[in-house]
């Protein structure tokens, strides 16, 4: 948000008021990228400008703890919950039930101290403001590269979704390409509203649609499972890993678990509109125990009911007439979990480039243009990464290992030790809280060190080409 001057800055500081009165603008000051607390040149706004700049200060202060739950819900679970039977299918029943709790607890544990972080530092509004506090100038442009290459990625892994969506309802044998161009103009067209509390509201339809089609899912697959010669228990599944299980193979498995939990990264800018932001623990307990709960029963059961040749996304196993029901259903899963990280990238991207100026507020003409222009340039680069890597988990391994190992693991930790512990780390009162940023840190950066060699190999080495026809 736009520094406000001490004269009026008292206006805003409470988020629970209206933000209808107006600051003065007359010496609004932009936001740095350098050290927060410097002094900046005044910017004069005429009236109008200062109408518009209270406008979007109110605008954008609306979110609560219960559509931060959505928000975070649509974020998280769509891609998710479609690679976890795939990962059990090659780590087995007891590691994958392990690792989707125990890496569930971890994320949820990380994730709460990013809340700490952004109430102990309001001035916070997106995870690249963290970055430049632990590291700095270069940290900070370091962070905002990876924060937005994470996003694009995710829009791709999206992309990439609606692309095998259509071709399966459709079974018209177009190729990729042309189903990532309409899931890629889609996409564009969710993101245009420009506020989390707007985008919260579709999230509520997002998460009526893949509790939908997950169930359906499970059913269908349950019912073909006990239609096979010897029922359910014919179904060849495993406790253990599969035989002759390669290193690359594991880690990517272990990669789509940890996408799975990648709600983290964009935590800083969705807490930054809400109106009471010491309500966050609420949201993040909600939503850590809901998606334990729904990847384990999904990945456990879709797996059980179809073995280890389950695919990825698993709505594909449900077999031919019944995945086009679910992949109909889950069309908004698709398009407004998308969609809401565009808007998350756009809001950082925009806000840098218009620092201080109305226009960041995308509530005026040029606002208005900037914002839906820079909608269509980030979608267009999802798009050419979705066409250059067509390969579902490959997609989901390789953002996990490159970025939401950082974002959800081992900064949350590093942030923990920098910021917010209170005395030595060996204090008997900090022994547990060490340990448990100790655990997420060495899980963030294993994934990134192994995941990452892993997902390379396996993209390098699958002999498919990325402009290739769906099949059906």
């Amino acid at each position: 948000m736009a520094a406000i001057n001490p004269a009026s800055a008292s206006d805003l500081s409470d988020k629970k008021r209206s933000s209808l009165e107006a600051p003065d603008p007359a010496v609004l000051r932009p936001q740095s990228d350098d050290e927060v607390g410097e002094v900046r040149p005044v910017v004069e706004m005429n009236d109008y400008e200062k109408q518009k700049m209270a406008e979007g200060e109110a605008h954008f202060h609306r979110l609560g703890w219960k559509r931060l739950t959505v928000v975070l819900i649509v974020t998280a679970v769509a891609l998710g919950s479609l690679s976890l039977p795939g990962a059990f299918a090659t780590l087995g029943m007891v590691a994958g039930v392990l690792l989707a709790v125990g890496i569930g607890l971890v994320a949820m544990y990380a994730s709460y101290v990013v809340g700490q972080m952004k109430l102990k530092h309001p001035h916070i509004s997106h995870y690249t403001d963290a970055g430049r506090m632990m590291f700095g100038r270069i940290g900070y442009e370091v962070v905002s590269v990876m924060f937005v290459l994470q996003l694009v990625f995710t829009i791709s892994s999206h992309v990439l979704t609606g692309a095998i969506m259509f071709g399966n309802i459709t079974d018209n044998g177009a190729c990729t390409i042309v189903f990532t161009v309409v899931s890629a103009i889609l996409l564009f067209l969710v993101a245009i509203p420009p506020s989390f509390s707007e985008m919260a509201v579709l999230g509520y339809i997002d998460f009526a649609s893949i509790i939908a089609a997950i169930f359906i899912t499970i059913v269908a697959t349950g019912i073909r499972a006990g239609d096979l010669p010897g029922g359910v228990s014919s179904v060849p599944w495993s406790v253990w890993p599969k035989d002759d299980l390669s290193l690359a193979e594991t880690f990517i498995a272990i990669s789509n678990i940890v996408f799975a939990y990648s709600f983290a990264l964009c935590q800083f800018s969705f807490m930054d509109e809400m109106h009471t932001p010491q309500d966050y623990d609420k949201s993040i307990l909600a939503l850590g125990v809901f998606e334990i709960f729904l990847y384990t029963l999904t990945g456990a059961l879709v797996y059980v009911f179809v073995g280890p040749d389950v695919k990825s996304p698993a709505i594909l196993s449900a077999g031919p007439l019944v995945s086009k029901v679910a992949f109909g259903i889950a069309i908004p899963v698709i398009f407004i979990s998308g969609s809401i990280n565009t808007t998350v990238v756009a809001r950082y991207i925009h806000g840098r480039v218009f620092k201080g100026s109305v226009i960041r507020y995308v509530n005026t003409p040029m606002g208005w243009a900037t914002w839906i222009g820079l909608d269509a340039v980030i979608t267009l680069f999802a798009w050419v990464i979705a066409s250059a890597i067509p390969f579902f988990s490959d997609l989901l391994a390789i953002c996990s290992s490159l970025f939401v190992s950082a974002f959800t693991f081992y900064f949350p930790a590093i942030m923990w030790y920098m910021f917010i512990r209170e005395g030595a780390w060996y204090e008997r009162k900090n022994w547990l809280l060490s340990a448990a940023n100790l655990l997420s840190f060495a899980i963030g950066i294993i994934v990134l060190g192994v995941g990452t060699y892993a997902s390379i190999w396996d993209i390098t080495t699958t002999p498919v080409a990325a402009w290739s026809c769906y099949d059906g």
